[in-house]
């Protein structure tokens, strides 16, 4: 008899090459695969609720597959973490049924970027946040990214090889904060397009540091040109965060542990 089985997955990704499975490079899918294959006895075959990029983190990563093995859920989250090395965890494992799926069963996913304020490089923080070296406003980048909530067309902000048929999205929240130097962008929609949060990150960070007004995101949107946007913000400042789904799935709270998010507990 086959199950379907969940797992909440986080991971660094500074040392992978993004999620998906690629010949003779190391990402998080083909490593996930590789341990859990080891306890289920046979291949498996993984789907994620996001395929991050080279050096984008998760917290909140979701999977599913399907395996004949009558496994303990202790085997399928600490057996299967055994075998994965310290930069990939499982953290819970959950039953939702056959009609379950990882991405297309998905109803929102939250994303956040961090950045902290230090003209001077800090070794302990480098690879999970962006330094910014100059002076940012999040009251200001807060102000301008309230352009972007509700349904529009993101074309500004996808990647020039985004794959996506429609560059429609609808962002239902996304706030700014900051707290003892660190700086937080949050973004929640139904979907993104491929690189969308990166270069909305990149834009705030221009209307953080005064080089653009606040009302210039609205700009960006009606534009529908990416050029006009600014650079996209590095990989290594992101995280998936949270995927949700709808509660008949009865699956455990998938928002992860970002780090510092204790700075962030309070509202912008």
């Amino acid at each position: 008899m086959t199950e379907r089985i969940a797992l909440g997955v986080a991971y660094h990704g500074g040392g992978f090459h993004g999620w998906q499975r690629q010949k003779e490079t190391r990402t998080v899918q083909a490593t996930l695969e590789e341990a859990l294959s080891r306890i289920a006895d046979h291949p498996v075959v993984t789907r994620a609720a996001g395929r991050t990029d080279s050096g984008v983190h998760a917290m909140g990563q979701v999977v599913h597959f399907d395996t004949t093995a009558l496994r303990s859920d202790k085997a399928w989250t600490e057996g299967v973490n055994r075998w994965l090395p310290n930069d990939l965890a499982v953290r819970w494992v959950a039953h939702p049924g056959a009609e379950f799926d990882a991405r297309f069963s998905a109803q929102s996913r939250t994303y956040r970027y961090l950045l902290f304020v230090d003209p001077f490089v800090n070794p302990f923080i480098e690879s999970v946040a962006l330094r910014e070296h100059r002076a940012l406003d999040p009251a200001l980048m807060n102000e301008s990214a309230q352009y972007l909530v509700g349904e529009h067309d993101f074309t500004s902000f996808r990647a020039a090889h985004c794959q996506s048929k429609s560059a429609m999205r609808r962002v239902t929240s996304i706030l700014v904060g900051e707290h003892q130097g660190f700086i937080h962008i949050e973004v929640s929609a139904n979907a993104f397009l491929y690189h969308m949060v990166r270069n909305i990150v990149g834009a705030l960070r221009l209307v953080g540091a005064r080089q653009r007004p606040p009302e210039w995101m609205g700009d960006l949107l009606l534009a529908k040109d990416r050029h006009q946007a600014g650079r996209m913000a590095p990989a290594h400042g992101l995280y998936l965060e949270h995927v949700g789904y709808d509660a008949s799935y009865q699956l455990p709270a998938t928002t992860g542990h970002t780090p510092f998010r204790q700075l962030f507990d309070r509202s912008p």
